[in-house]
């Protein structure tokens, strides 16, 4: 079996997390797993894995990621090969952008490979809301379409976007498997709370992140005072500009990405981590996943933004003190942000939200029901 993903861990990102889960679930079951991937940054953890890792020097931007035309380009070109040359997997299970997808279609029809397709998200929706260009947007749909009609099967994280990959007009089987937390990395450790606010993970213009400063601005100016740190990849001027504005430059803190480990200790110290999404974009339907890791280090959320990701908080909230969910307010945010000062979750709290965590929504469970659908795409023999 291959695993084809322009990010894999050790380099630190969601998607890591799960695609070396779903690594792991697979060898765990004897099967022979290669993964194709980028090289990643000199800056990442060594990581000894059972799987075969195999990888390729990339394009990256000036944050050090894989994004953007250039560097998928960058992967996208030498994987046609490095997949037409490999020696034959049973089946590929193959993570966006889609441009990855129409790679992994051709070289697998070629071949008579099935393939698994990971629709985690559209990211076809996301470019509508980061350009302006009708024709990049309309062309990233087509290969989008194109990436998933050739799939044996796609895995997903919700209903909601099942709902859009059907009105996409794809037809394909999909399962729902949802997305948890790493909680052989992330898991509640006893610390000294701080009044810190944590933003960690992918930050781009549909998320909105820019309401949490507002938010910081409000609290502010009824006399509340807590900082922000912001830990990715994204629109970091955006948001630097806008702390800037807001008065609030000494109070708000960039940092790079970091590995598993070192995040669930910042979330453990912190009170409380933050999730956007911004309303009107055409993607309403997506979850912010960022959230499982935060319940299962220990730390509420506050989500603000449409969406699964709030009735999900607001669910979890009726078992474990897990936080709150508003609209994407400035004000609702900061009176939600308020509530934890004012009463913060004890010891006992962050340890139960930690357990029930990993009890419900563990990587791992989900990860094994990711392998169950790429083991069932094996059964169809390609004509």
């Amino acid at each position: 079996m291959a695993i084809v993903s322009r990010i894999y861990r050790p380099e630190p990102s969601a998607a890591s997390f799960f695609l070396g889960s779903v690594a792991d679930a697979l060898v765990e079951r004897g099967d022979d797993v290669t993964v194709l991937t980028a090289r990643p940054p000199h800056s990442s953890e060594p990581h000894a894995p059972r799987e075969r890792v195999r990888t390729f020097p990339v394009v990256r931007d000036r944050n050090g990621y894989v994004r953007g035309y250039l560097p998928y380009a960058s992967f996208d070109l030498p994987l046609f090969f490095r997949l037409l040359f490999a020696r034959r997997p049973d089946v590929v299970f193959v993570e966006p952008p889609p441009t990855t997808g129409v790679v992994v279609r051709i070289v697998c029809a070629l071949r008579r490979i099935p393939y698994v397709y990971d629709a985690a998200d559209i990211w076809s929706d996301a470019a509508s809301m980061a350009t302006s260009s009708t024709a990049v947007t309309r062309v990233l749909r087509r290969l989008e379409r194109f990436a998933m009609r050739g799939a044996t099967r796609l895995v997903t994280i919700s209903q909601g976007v099942v709902d859009r990959v059907r009105a996409l007009g794809i037809e394909r089987p999909i399962a729902v498997t949802g997305f948890g937390a790493d909680t052989s990395s992330f898991s509640y450790r006893p610390a000294d709370i701080q009044p810190l606010v944590v933003y960690a993970g992918s930050y781009s213009t549909w998320h909105g992140a820019e309401v949490v400063v507002d938010a910081l601005a409000v609290l502010r100016d009824k006399g509340v005072d807590v900082r922000l740190l912001v830990i990715g990849n994204g629109e970091q001027e955006t948001l630097a500009v806008r702390a800037r504005d807001r008065g609030l430059e000494s109070v708000v803190e960039f940092a790079a990405p970091v590995d598993p480990e070192d995040l669930s200790r910042v979330l453990g110290g912190a009170l409380v981590s933050i999730a956007t999404l911004r309303p009107g974009t055409g993607y309403d339907y997506a979850f912010t996943s960022k959230v499982y890791s935060s319940l299962a280090a220990g730390c509420p959320v506050v989500f603000a933004g449409p969406g699964p990701t709030g009735p999900f908080v607001t669910e979890a909230s009726r078992h474990v003190r897990a936080g709150s969910a508003v609209s994407h307010d400035a004000d609702e945010l900061a009176d939600a942000l308020r509530a934890l000062i004012d009463h913060p979750p004890t010891e006992a709290d962050r340890a139960a939200l930690a357990e029930w965590t990993a009890r419900e929504h563990s990587m791992a469970a989900v990860a094994g029901r990711v392998a169950d659908e790429i083991t069932a795409a094996t059964r169809r023999r390609m004509p």
